[in-house]
This record gives C-alpha cells, structure tokens and sequence, in this order.
C-alpha cells in the first residue's frame, strides 16, 4: 500500500487552518506569521521556499521570505536573525539550509531562540529531544511528518524492530530519538557500515527509515516481508523524458522494494508535504504560545525567603543579608521577554517600550494608589506600604504585582532625608544600588536640562553680537554648498506661518522673524540643575568671563529632579510624546511677549536624544523577589511626585489579563500595580488623579491612605514631631484623647479621595509603641468616615506577611463595583476658578488671595493661550493648609498664591503657595559623611 503523504498533508494543512480561523473567531490578533529567509539562490532551496509559501498561504499563515545574496556574510544573517528574534510580529524563524560554506550552519541555527526555532534545529530542541525525558519545544520537521505518517496508517512502533539508514542532524538523529521514545528497537545504519552488516539489519527490521542520500540505494531483496518503509531520500536522476531532463527519486529501489514492504512512501509525494505540513504546525503552535505569553497572566510563584530577626535590623543591614534573583529572572517571571531587557549588571536593568505594542490587546490588572494623611518630618511609611503590600500580593498570595516608585535623588541620599527604598522588611533591593545612579536616568536629565540652558544664554550672546543676516547665515550654514533647514527648523517656521523648506527663498522680513528670538531676560525661567543638595547655587550670576563681553545674567540652580524635564519623563505616554513635551516647554517670553520654547531655541531633538534611553523604565526587585518598576523622580513640591505613566502602563499590561477571559476569570487571573503618590493625598493624590490621570488615561481602582498613630496624634494636638529628637510621652504611651481628635485629619483625607468616586482602604501602619486599643479608634473612625476598611499592617517588621490582611482588603476593595470615577475640576475654568477649587474642596479653605505677581502671571499666561491647563499647587506638606503650624482639620483660612510658574511642555501650571527651595541645603552632619567603599567594592553606611 502507498502512504499518501500529500493526502495526509492537505488534511493536516486543512486542520491547521480550521485551527487557526477558530482562535481567531476569539482573538482577532491571533496571526501565526512565519519568516524564511533565503541565502543565495540554489534551485532546490527556491523549490522547497516555494512550496513552503504556497502551503503557509492555504492554511492563513502569514509567509514573509528575506533574500540574501550567496556573498551575504556570516554577521549578516545573524544580524537578520536577532532582528526576527526580537520582534513580536514573527512566530516561526526558518533558515533555508544548506547556507553557503562560508557560513557557519550550525552557529546559525543556534543563534534563532528556542521559541521560535520552528525547524527544531536548535540546540534546545535538539538537547530536549535527546534526553530520555526532555520536552522540546518543537519537533525536526521531517521526522515529525514521518511519525505522523505512521500513526495515520497505525503502524505498530511498540516493539518494532525499526531501521534508520542516515544519521544527519536534520533527519536520522532525531528519527531515531522519536523511535526509541516510542518503544521501538533502533539501530542507525550509515554510508560507512558494511554491506552485509546493513543488509543484514534492513533484512530484520519492521520499519526502514532511508536518508542517505543515494539514488534507489535500497534494493526490494534486502528489506523483510511485510515492512514499512519510509523513504526520505530527494535525489535527481538524468531522465530524457522529462522536460527539465531529470526526475526525483528516493533512497528506496521503489520498484522492487513495493513487492516487498506493507507501506511504502513514494519520492515525491510521501514524506516531502509531511514535512512543510510539519513545519506549519510547528508555527501554529509557537503562534499559540505567543498569544498565551501575550496575554495570560503569570502567577507569582517564586518568592525570595526572608529571615526575619527582631528587634529589626538596620535597612542597610537587612538589605545586604537577602541575596537577590538575577534580574532577568524576575523579568522572566513578570512575563518580560528576553529581547525586551536591558541589563545593568546583575539586579537591574531597561524595559524596550515595544513590550507595550506586544501586550496591547491584554485588559489591564487593577491599579492600586498608595497616598497617606498629612505626615509628621518622619514620613508615615508610604513608601514601605506599597512595598509591603506589593509582597504580600506577590510573595504570599501569588498575584503578578508590580510596586512602582520613584527614583531617589542622591540630593536627599547624602543630605539629611535618607533614600527611598521602603524600609525594614519591605524594601526594593539592592538598595545601594537603589539610592545612587540606578541606570543613570537622573544624569540624562541633568545633561539634558543645562544643554538647554547653555542654549538660551548662547543664543542670546549670538543675537547680541550679530545683525540679522549673518545671524541667519551663521544659523543655517551651507554644508557642501548645499544650505538645509533642520527638523527642528523646520517646526519653527510653520510655528511663525513660513511654508517654505529653501533657505534661500526666505524674505529679509522672514529672516528676522526666523532668527532673531529677541528673549526677554527678566522673563526667563529655566535653569541649571545639579542632583545635589547645594545651598550656594540657590542665587549665581553667569556670564563673568571676559570672553561673555560683559553679558552678565542673575540665575540660579535647581536640583535635578525638579526640572520639568524630569516631569515631563514621568508624564509621557510614548518617545514621540516625550519629543513633542521637549519641544513644548516655553523657557522665556519675547520682549513682545510671544512665548518662547526650546523648540523655537532648536534643541528638542538633542534633548529627546539624551533622553531616549531614559524613557525607559527600570526594573529592580523587594526584598521578597517580587519586581518592581523604579522610573522618573519629579519634585513633589512643584510637580506630580509620581513615578512614570509609561511605568505604571507597562505594568498595568504585565498583570493585565486576556480580553477572552469571563469576568470571574479575569478576577481570579489579573494582578496588581500599586505606584505611590508623593506626600499626603490632598496634594500627591490630587495632583495624581488630576494631572497624571489625565495624561495617562488611567484611573485608580482603590486608594490606600496610609496613616500611623504618630501622626494622628499629632493633629490631635500633640507635641511637635521634630526629626532626630526624643519623641514625646504622648507618642510612646497610649493616648486615646490625642488619637481620637486627629483622626479628623484622617476623615478629611478618606471625605477628599472618596470625592473621586473611588474606594479607599485605610492602612495602619503598625509601630511599636501603638496599642490595640488605638489601632480600634482609628479603623472605627476611619469607617465612620466612610473607607471601606482599615486594616493594620505590620510590614516594617515581618515583610508582606505583616500586609497579607491589607493585600486582601485592596484586592476586596479594588473589585467593588462601588466606583463612579470623576475628576475633581474640568480644565476649562480659569486659572483663578480651579485653584481656588482645589483650595477650597481638599485643603478646606474659605478664599484665596493672589499677589500682584501671581495675578499678573496668570493672565500673562491666560493670554499666551495656557489658561486651560490644570493646575499643581505648590505648599507644605505638614499641614492641609499652606501654614505647617495649622495642624488637624483647619478651615476658612485665606490661602495665599503668591506666584504663579508654567510647565508647559509637562503640561500643567503650578501656583506657590509657600516658599518652596528647589535645591535643598546639605546639614551640619551630612549622610555622605557615613558613607564608605569596603575591600570588596561594596557600599557601606547607606541609612
């Protein structure tokens, strides 16, 4: 009997795309794609491509071929492989072989990854095929065709005696591999045994696999009566007859050998369409698991043990005890892809941006805001909360999570404050690592900040010393004697109404509008940033070089993060909207007013150069090995002191879910985000909600404000909290009065978040001194208030076990349906109307007062056409009042806005309601002044 390869192929092929059309009845993003690519032009291996395509294209299989010319070079072809490796539209990668003797097969074929090496010729596959229990991911084409053969013509293999003739990579090793695994006898025979041994062999065996490569080598009179035989051999034969004048024949003498076997294959027709039908079931089922890494959501299953000591150990301490994953691990578990990491050593590293357009069919997972009531100089733990809860969602209840914070500044890291790393046993890790550089985000800003500011006094200097045409030459020089507008440029014009692309078309009257920005120095207001604490760059003069000719200007430093540069980082949705932010933040005014931007300065593309690697976010882990994004540190004094949108999205997409899922499902399945506001939520919360909601498209589905007896009791009315003095009696011993009285503040903040329509969950989080008895006060007061719960945490101590009840009142809380989203001001009131908003509504104002200062900038602002902006409103974070001294719940104050700044290309104003330092000052005994390098390179005296 004649196996009819081509007849099990078509059904095969036919299945596939039955397959194929009924996942994507579900999921219309569901494209097995497959890319061949070709070196040189051999006529076999164009036949084989050919009929690969033709056979991609009737089972729905997007087919692309890459040609290479035969003197394609070795780095070449890899280059194209990584390339195909790396993107997220290529299921299945085939090189053609045989490759050109210049170039090295077998460093090829393993350079394709393993989950996408559909023609299993990798050495993963190849290993995982050779061990007694391996699972490769795919199967050698041919010799998964062969045993598809046999199985459809029920061919006995258990037992079998069975011979394979060859032992090439490609057919007769990992034949003979199936064999075995299927409990068959198998002997290998090759084109170097002895003719009597082979015949010998051939005359025993039930099955007789060829693939030798010579021409009807097998006679009908070596093989047992009654045998299969699986002929594999493609050989051409002279053959006048036919028009190309040769003919394919197999290994077998099919003449003689059909008298003779049971079931034969016939060359061509047999094992041939078995083998591309092979191959595309190896695409559809790299394709699947592509769709179910693109859309399910791992589990968090590996976490990191801690070894818990009491009394806690110092955070430096703690952190150097637990040894971290290596941080393409955690990536891998997150579900970030090999070509989607960017290390930094060993525990750090950059997420490409493209995993966004890989995961953008995924529902998002649900998105936790941790916030906090009006803190003490000591911070009531927001940091260690969100933390804490991240591992008590991942480590202890098995959700994907991410924690998303900000970057530190080594400002604060060497000056008084401390990192930002969480604390106790609720920590991202390393922290040394943590607190300085990271992978050098902040030092992109700076660079990219002060290239700005060097810009702005340049041109100045240039507009001074030069009349217009020289200027304008001197701007667009000729290079070749070809003169050409930049990009940027060519953006300015269009801003200024000049629809023209030739520099020399352009008018005397054009030339002067083009070059001469005419900047108004009393109204600039950018300036140069450093990443440290320094008091003595708080006021400078530039510009006392003889060199400047006496262009002197009075300016200023700032810290870095407090660039908007740095806000802009945090609030951009992609590269191309980070370009466009750049472009758009207006430095200074015209002396006729006209706004002017660093796009009309030329310097948008350079500073998006600077910063392409920096929109990146970063990935780190906790102290429990669960991951955590660290991106963008925006000032929270005058700006949104969050981490970044494209942070939280990456993530969001990570612990998000398939859209196929049902509703039950997708609870059980998605994870969780939880990214922390700066400050209280009166001005971190609102600021979130408002401005980074509104850029991201994002909304929370809970809010967590994290409160501590200490503070509470503060607003109660008791003693000051000062850091590094001995805390009163009435914070170290129960005191109920204090506690029950200040829980005011707390209902202020749990009456401002719900405003949003969101749930809030209270978390206590736990110290030392606090009792039962207070812990009962604030959850009955915070439900009074109308939280949803209030659960102590005692994280700080015991890790995400101490949170494991909180983790489990978020996740309660963020699947309610209690939700009716709203902001708390629409963007087209004036300036005046949503200040006054915000005053009046979270901070319990009665009227707001502007200086002339303030006033005159609004509606300079107003004018330029940036009145519709929201606003962030610069103050103190001690108090929801613009007085530090007016604890509790004050009300009806006059709330003063004494200036009013703009960022525009971040794409908000903020109005100062307290003289905010930009660049904090460095105190008597310094945080560097601890710090030191050990034998082994080592940080040490961080905290």
């Amino acid at each position: 009997m004649i196996i009819d390869g081509k007849a099990i192929a078509l059904d095969v092929r036919t299945k596939i795309h039955e397959e194929i059309r009924a996942i994507q009845a579900k999921s219309a993003d569901f494209k097995p794609s497959l890319t061949i690519i070709q070196v040189g032009a051999r006529a076999d291996s164009t036949t084989y491509v050919k009929m690969k395509l033709k056979a991609a294209e009737e089972a729905a299989i997007a087919c692309n071929i890459i040609n290479l010319p035969e003197s394609a070079t070795e780095f070449e072809l890899l280059n194209h492989v990584q390339k195909l490796n790396e993107s997220v539209d290529v299921d299945g990668i085939l090189v053609q072989l045989p490759l050109p003797a210049h170039i090295d097969e077998a460093k090829v074929t393993s350079a394709v990854l393993p989950d996408k090496d559909v023609d299993g010729f990798g050495p993963f596959n190849v290993g995982e095929l050779s061990k007694k229990n391996g699972e490769p991911t795919f199967l050698p084409c041919t010799p998964k065709g062969i045993m598809e053969l046999l199985a459809r013509y029920n061919v006995q293999i258990d037992g079998a005696n069975a011979v394979v003739l060859g032992r090439s990579d490609i057919v007769g090793k990992p034949v003979a591999s199936l064999l075995t695994k299927a409990n068959a006898t198998v002997t290998t025979l090759h084109s170097k045994t002895p003719q009597a041994q082979l015949e010998l062999f051939l005359s025993q065996a039930d099955i007789v696999v060829a693939a030798i490569g010579q021409p009807a080598f097998v006679k009908g009179e070596w093989l047992k009566e009654g045998s299969v035989v699986i002929d594999v051999g493609t050989n051409f034969v002279d053959d006048a007859t036919k028009k190309s004048g040769s003919r394919m024949v197999g290994d077998i003498d099919f003449e003689s050998a059909s008298t003779k076997a049971a079931l034969i294959t016939p060359v061509p027709g047999g094992v041939g369409p078995m083998t591309v039908a092979s191959l595309l079931e190896n695409v559809v089922i790299a394709a699947k698991k592509h769709h179910v890494k693109n859309n399910a959501t791992p589990k968090f299953t590996n976490p990191l043990k801690l070894n818990l000591v009491k009394p806690v150990p110092s955070d430096f301490e703690i952190s150097r005890a637990q040894q971290p994953k290596k941080i393409d691990q955690v990536a891998y578990e997150s579900g970030i892809l090999d070509s989607e990491l960017e290390l930094f050593g060993s525990y750090k590293a950059k997420v490409g941006l493209h995993l966004l357009e890989r995961l953008k069919n995924k529902k998002n997972g649900k998105y936790v805001l941790v916030t906090g009531i009006t803190p003490t100089p000591l911070g009531e733990g927001k940091s260690t909360t969100t933390v804490g809860l991240a591992q008590a969602l991942g480590a202890h209840l098995n959700k994907n999570v991410f924690a998303n914070v900000r970057q530190p500044s080594m400002g604060p890291t060497f000056g008084i404050k401390g990192g930002a790393a969480g604390g106790g046993y609720s920590q991202v890790i390393p922290m040394d690592e943590f607190n300085m550089h990271v992978t050098g985000d902040i030092h992109a800003i700076t660079m990219a900040n002060n290239l700005l500011a060097a810009a702005i006094d340049t041109r100045m200097f240039h507009e001074s010393t030069q009349k217009d045409g020289p200027l304008y030459k001197r701007l667009v020089p000729a290079k070749k004697g070809t003169r050409s507008f930049s990009p940027s440029m060519l953006r300015r014009l269009a801003k200024l109404g000049i629809n023209k692309t030739d520099p020399d078309s352009l008018t005397p009257e054009e030339i002067t509008q083009f070059a001469r920005l005419d900047i108004d120095p009393e109204t600039i207001t950018w300036r140069r940033v450093v990443d440290c604490n320094d008091r003595f760059l708080r006021g400078i003069t530039v510009g006392e070089a003889a060199t400047e000719k006496g262009f002197t200007r009075k300016t200023g430093f700032d810290i870095t993060v407090a660039s908007e540069c740095m806000a802009i980082l945090a609030l951009a949705n992609s590269l191309e909207d980070m370009r466009e932010r750049l472009g758009n933040m207006v430095i200074a005014s015209s002396k006729a007013g006209v706004p002017i931007t660093a796009e009309d300065i030329g310097c948008a593309g350079a500073l998006t150069a600077l910063l392409k690697d920096a929109i990146k976010p970063n990935i780190m882990q906790t102290l429990e090995g669960t991951p955590v994004f660290v991106h963008a540190g925006p000032f929270a004094n005058i700006s949104i002191g969050a981490s970044s949108i494209l942070a939280d999205k990456m993530a969001l997409k990570l612990a998000g879910t398939s859209p196929d899922l049902s509703e039950e499902e997708r609870k059980e399945q998605e994870g969780y985000v939880v990214t922390e506001a700066g400050f209280d939520f009166t001005m971190g919360g609102e600021r979130f909600i408002n401005i980074k909601c509104r850029s991201s498209g994002l909304v929370p589905d809970v809010i967590v404000i994290v409160a501590t007896v200490r503070a509470l009791k503060v607003h109660g009315g008791g003693a000051e909290v000062k850091a590094g003095a001995p805390l009163a009696a009435e914070y170290t011993q129960e005191n109920v009065e204090f506690l029950r009285a200040g829980c005011a503040n707390l209902a202020k903040h749990i009456s401002n978040a719900k405003s949003y329509g969101l749930p809030v969950v209270v978390a206590i989080n736990k110290m030392s001194s606090d009792t039962d008895r207070e812990h009962d006060v604030i959850r009955e007061e915070a439900l009074k208030a109308g939280a949803a719960d209030a659960i102590v945490s005692n994280h700080w101590e015991e890790g995400g076990l101490g949170a494991v009840d909180l983790a489990r009142g978020v996740i309660e809380a963020a699947n309610s349906d209690d939700k009716h989203f709203k902001f708390l001001y629409d963007t087209a009131p004036s300036v005046e109307e949503k200040i006054a908003t915000i005053a009046r509504e979270m901070y319990g104002a009665g009227e707001v007062e502007f200086s002339p200062e303030a006033q005159k900038k609004i509606d300079t602002y107003t004018k330029q056409g940036f009145g519709n902006l929201p606003i962030c409103i610069a103050k103190t974070q001690y108090s929801l009042s613009h007085d530090a001294a007016l604890k509790g719940v004050p009300t009806g104050f006059k709330f003063p806005i004494r200036d009013v700044r703009a960022s525009i290309g971040a794409g908000y104003l903020y109005a100062l309601a307290a003289e905010i330092q930009t660049i904090p000052g460095l105190p008597t005994h310094c945080g560097f002044m601890n710090v030191e390098v050990n034998k082994d390179g080592e940080i040490d005296g961080l905290f």
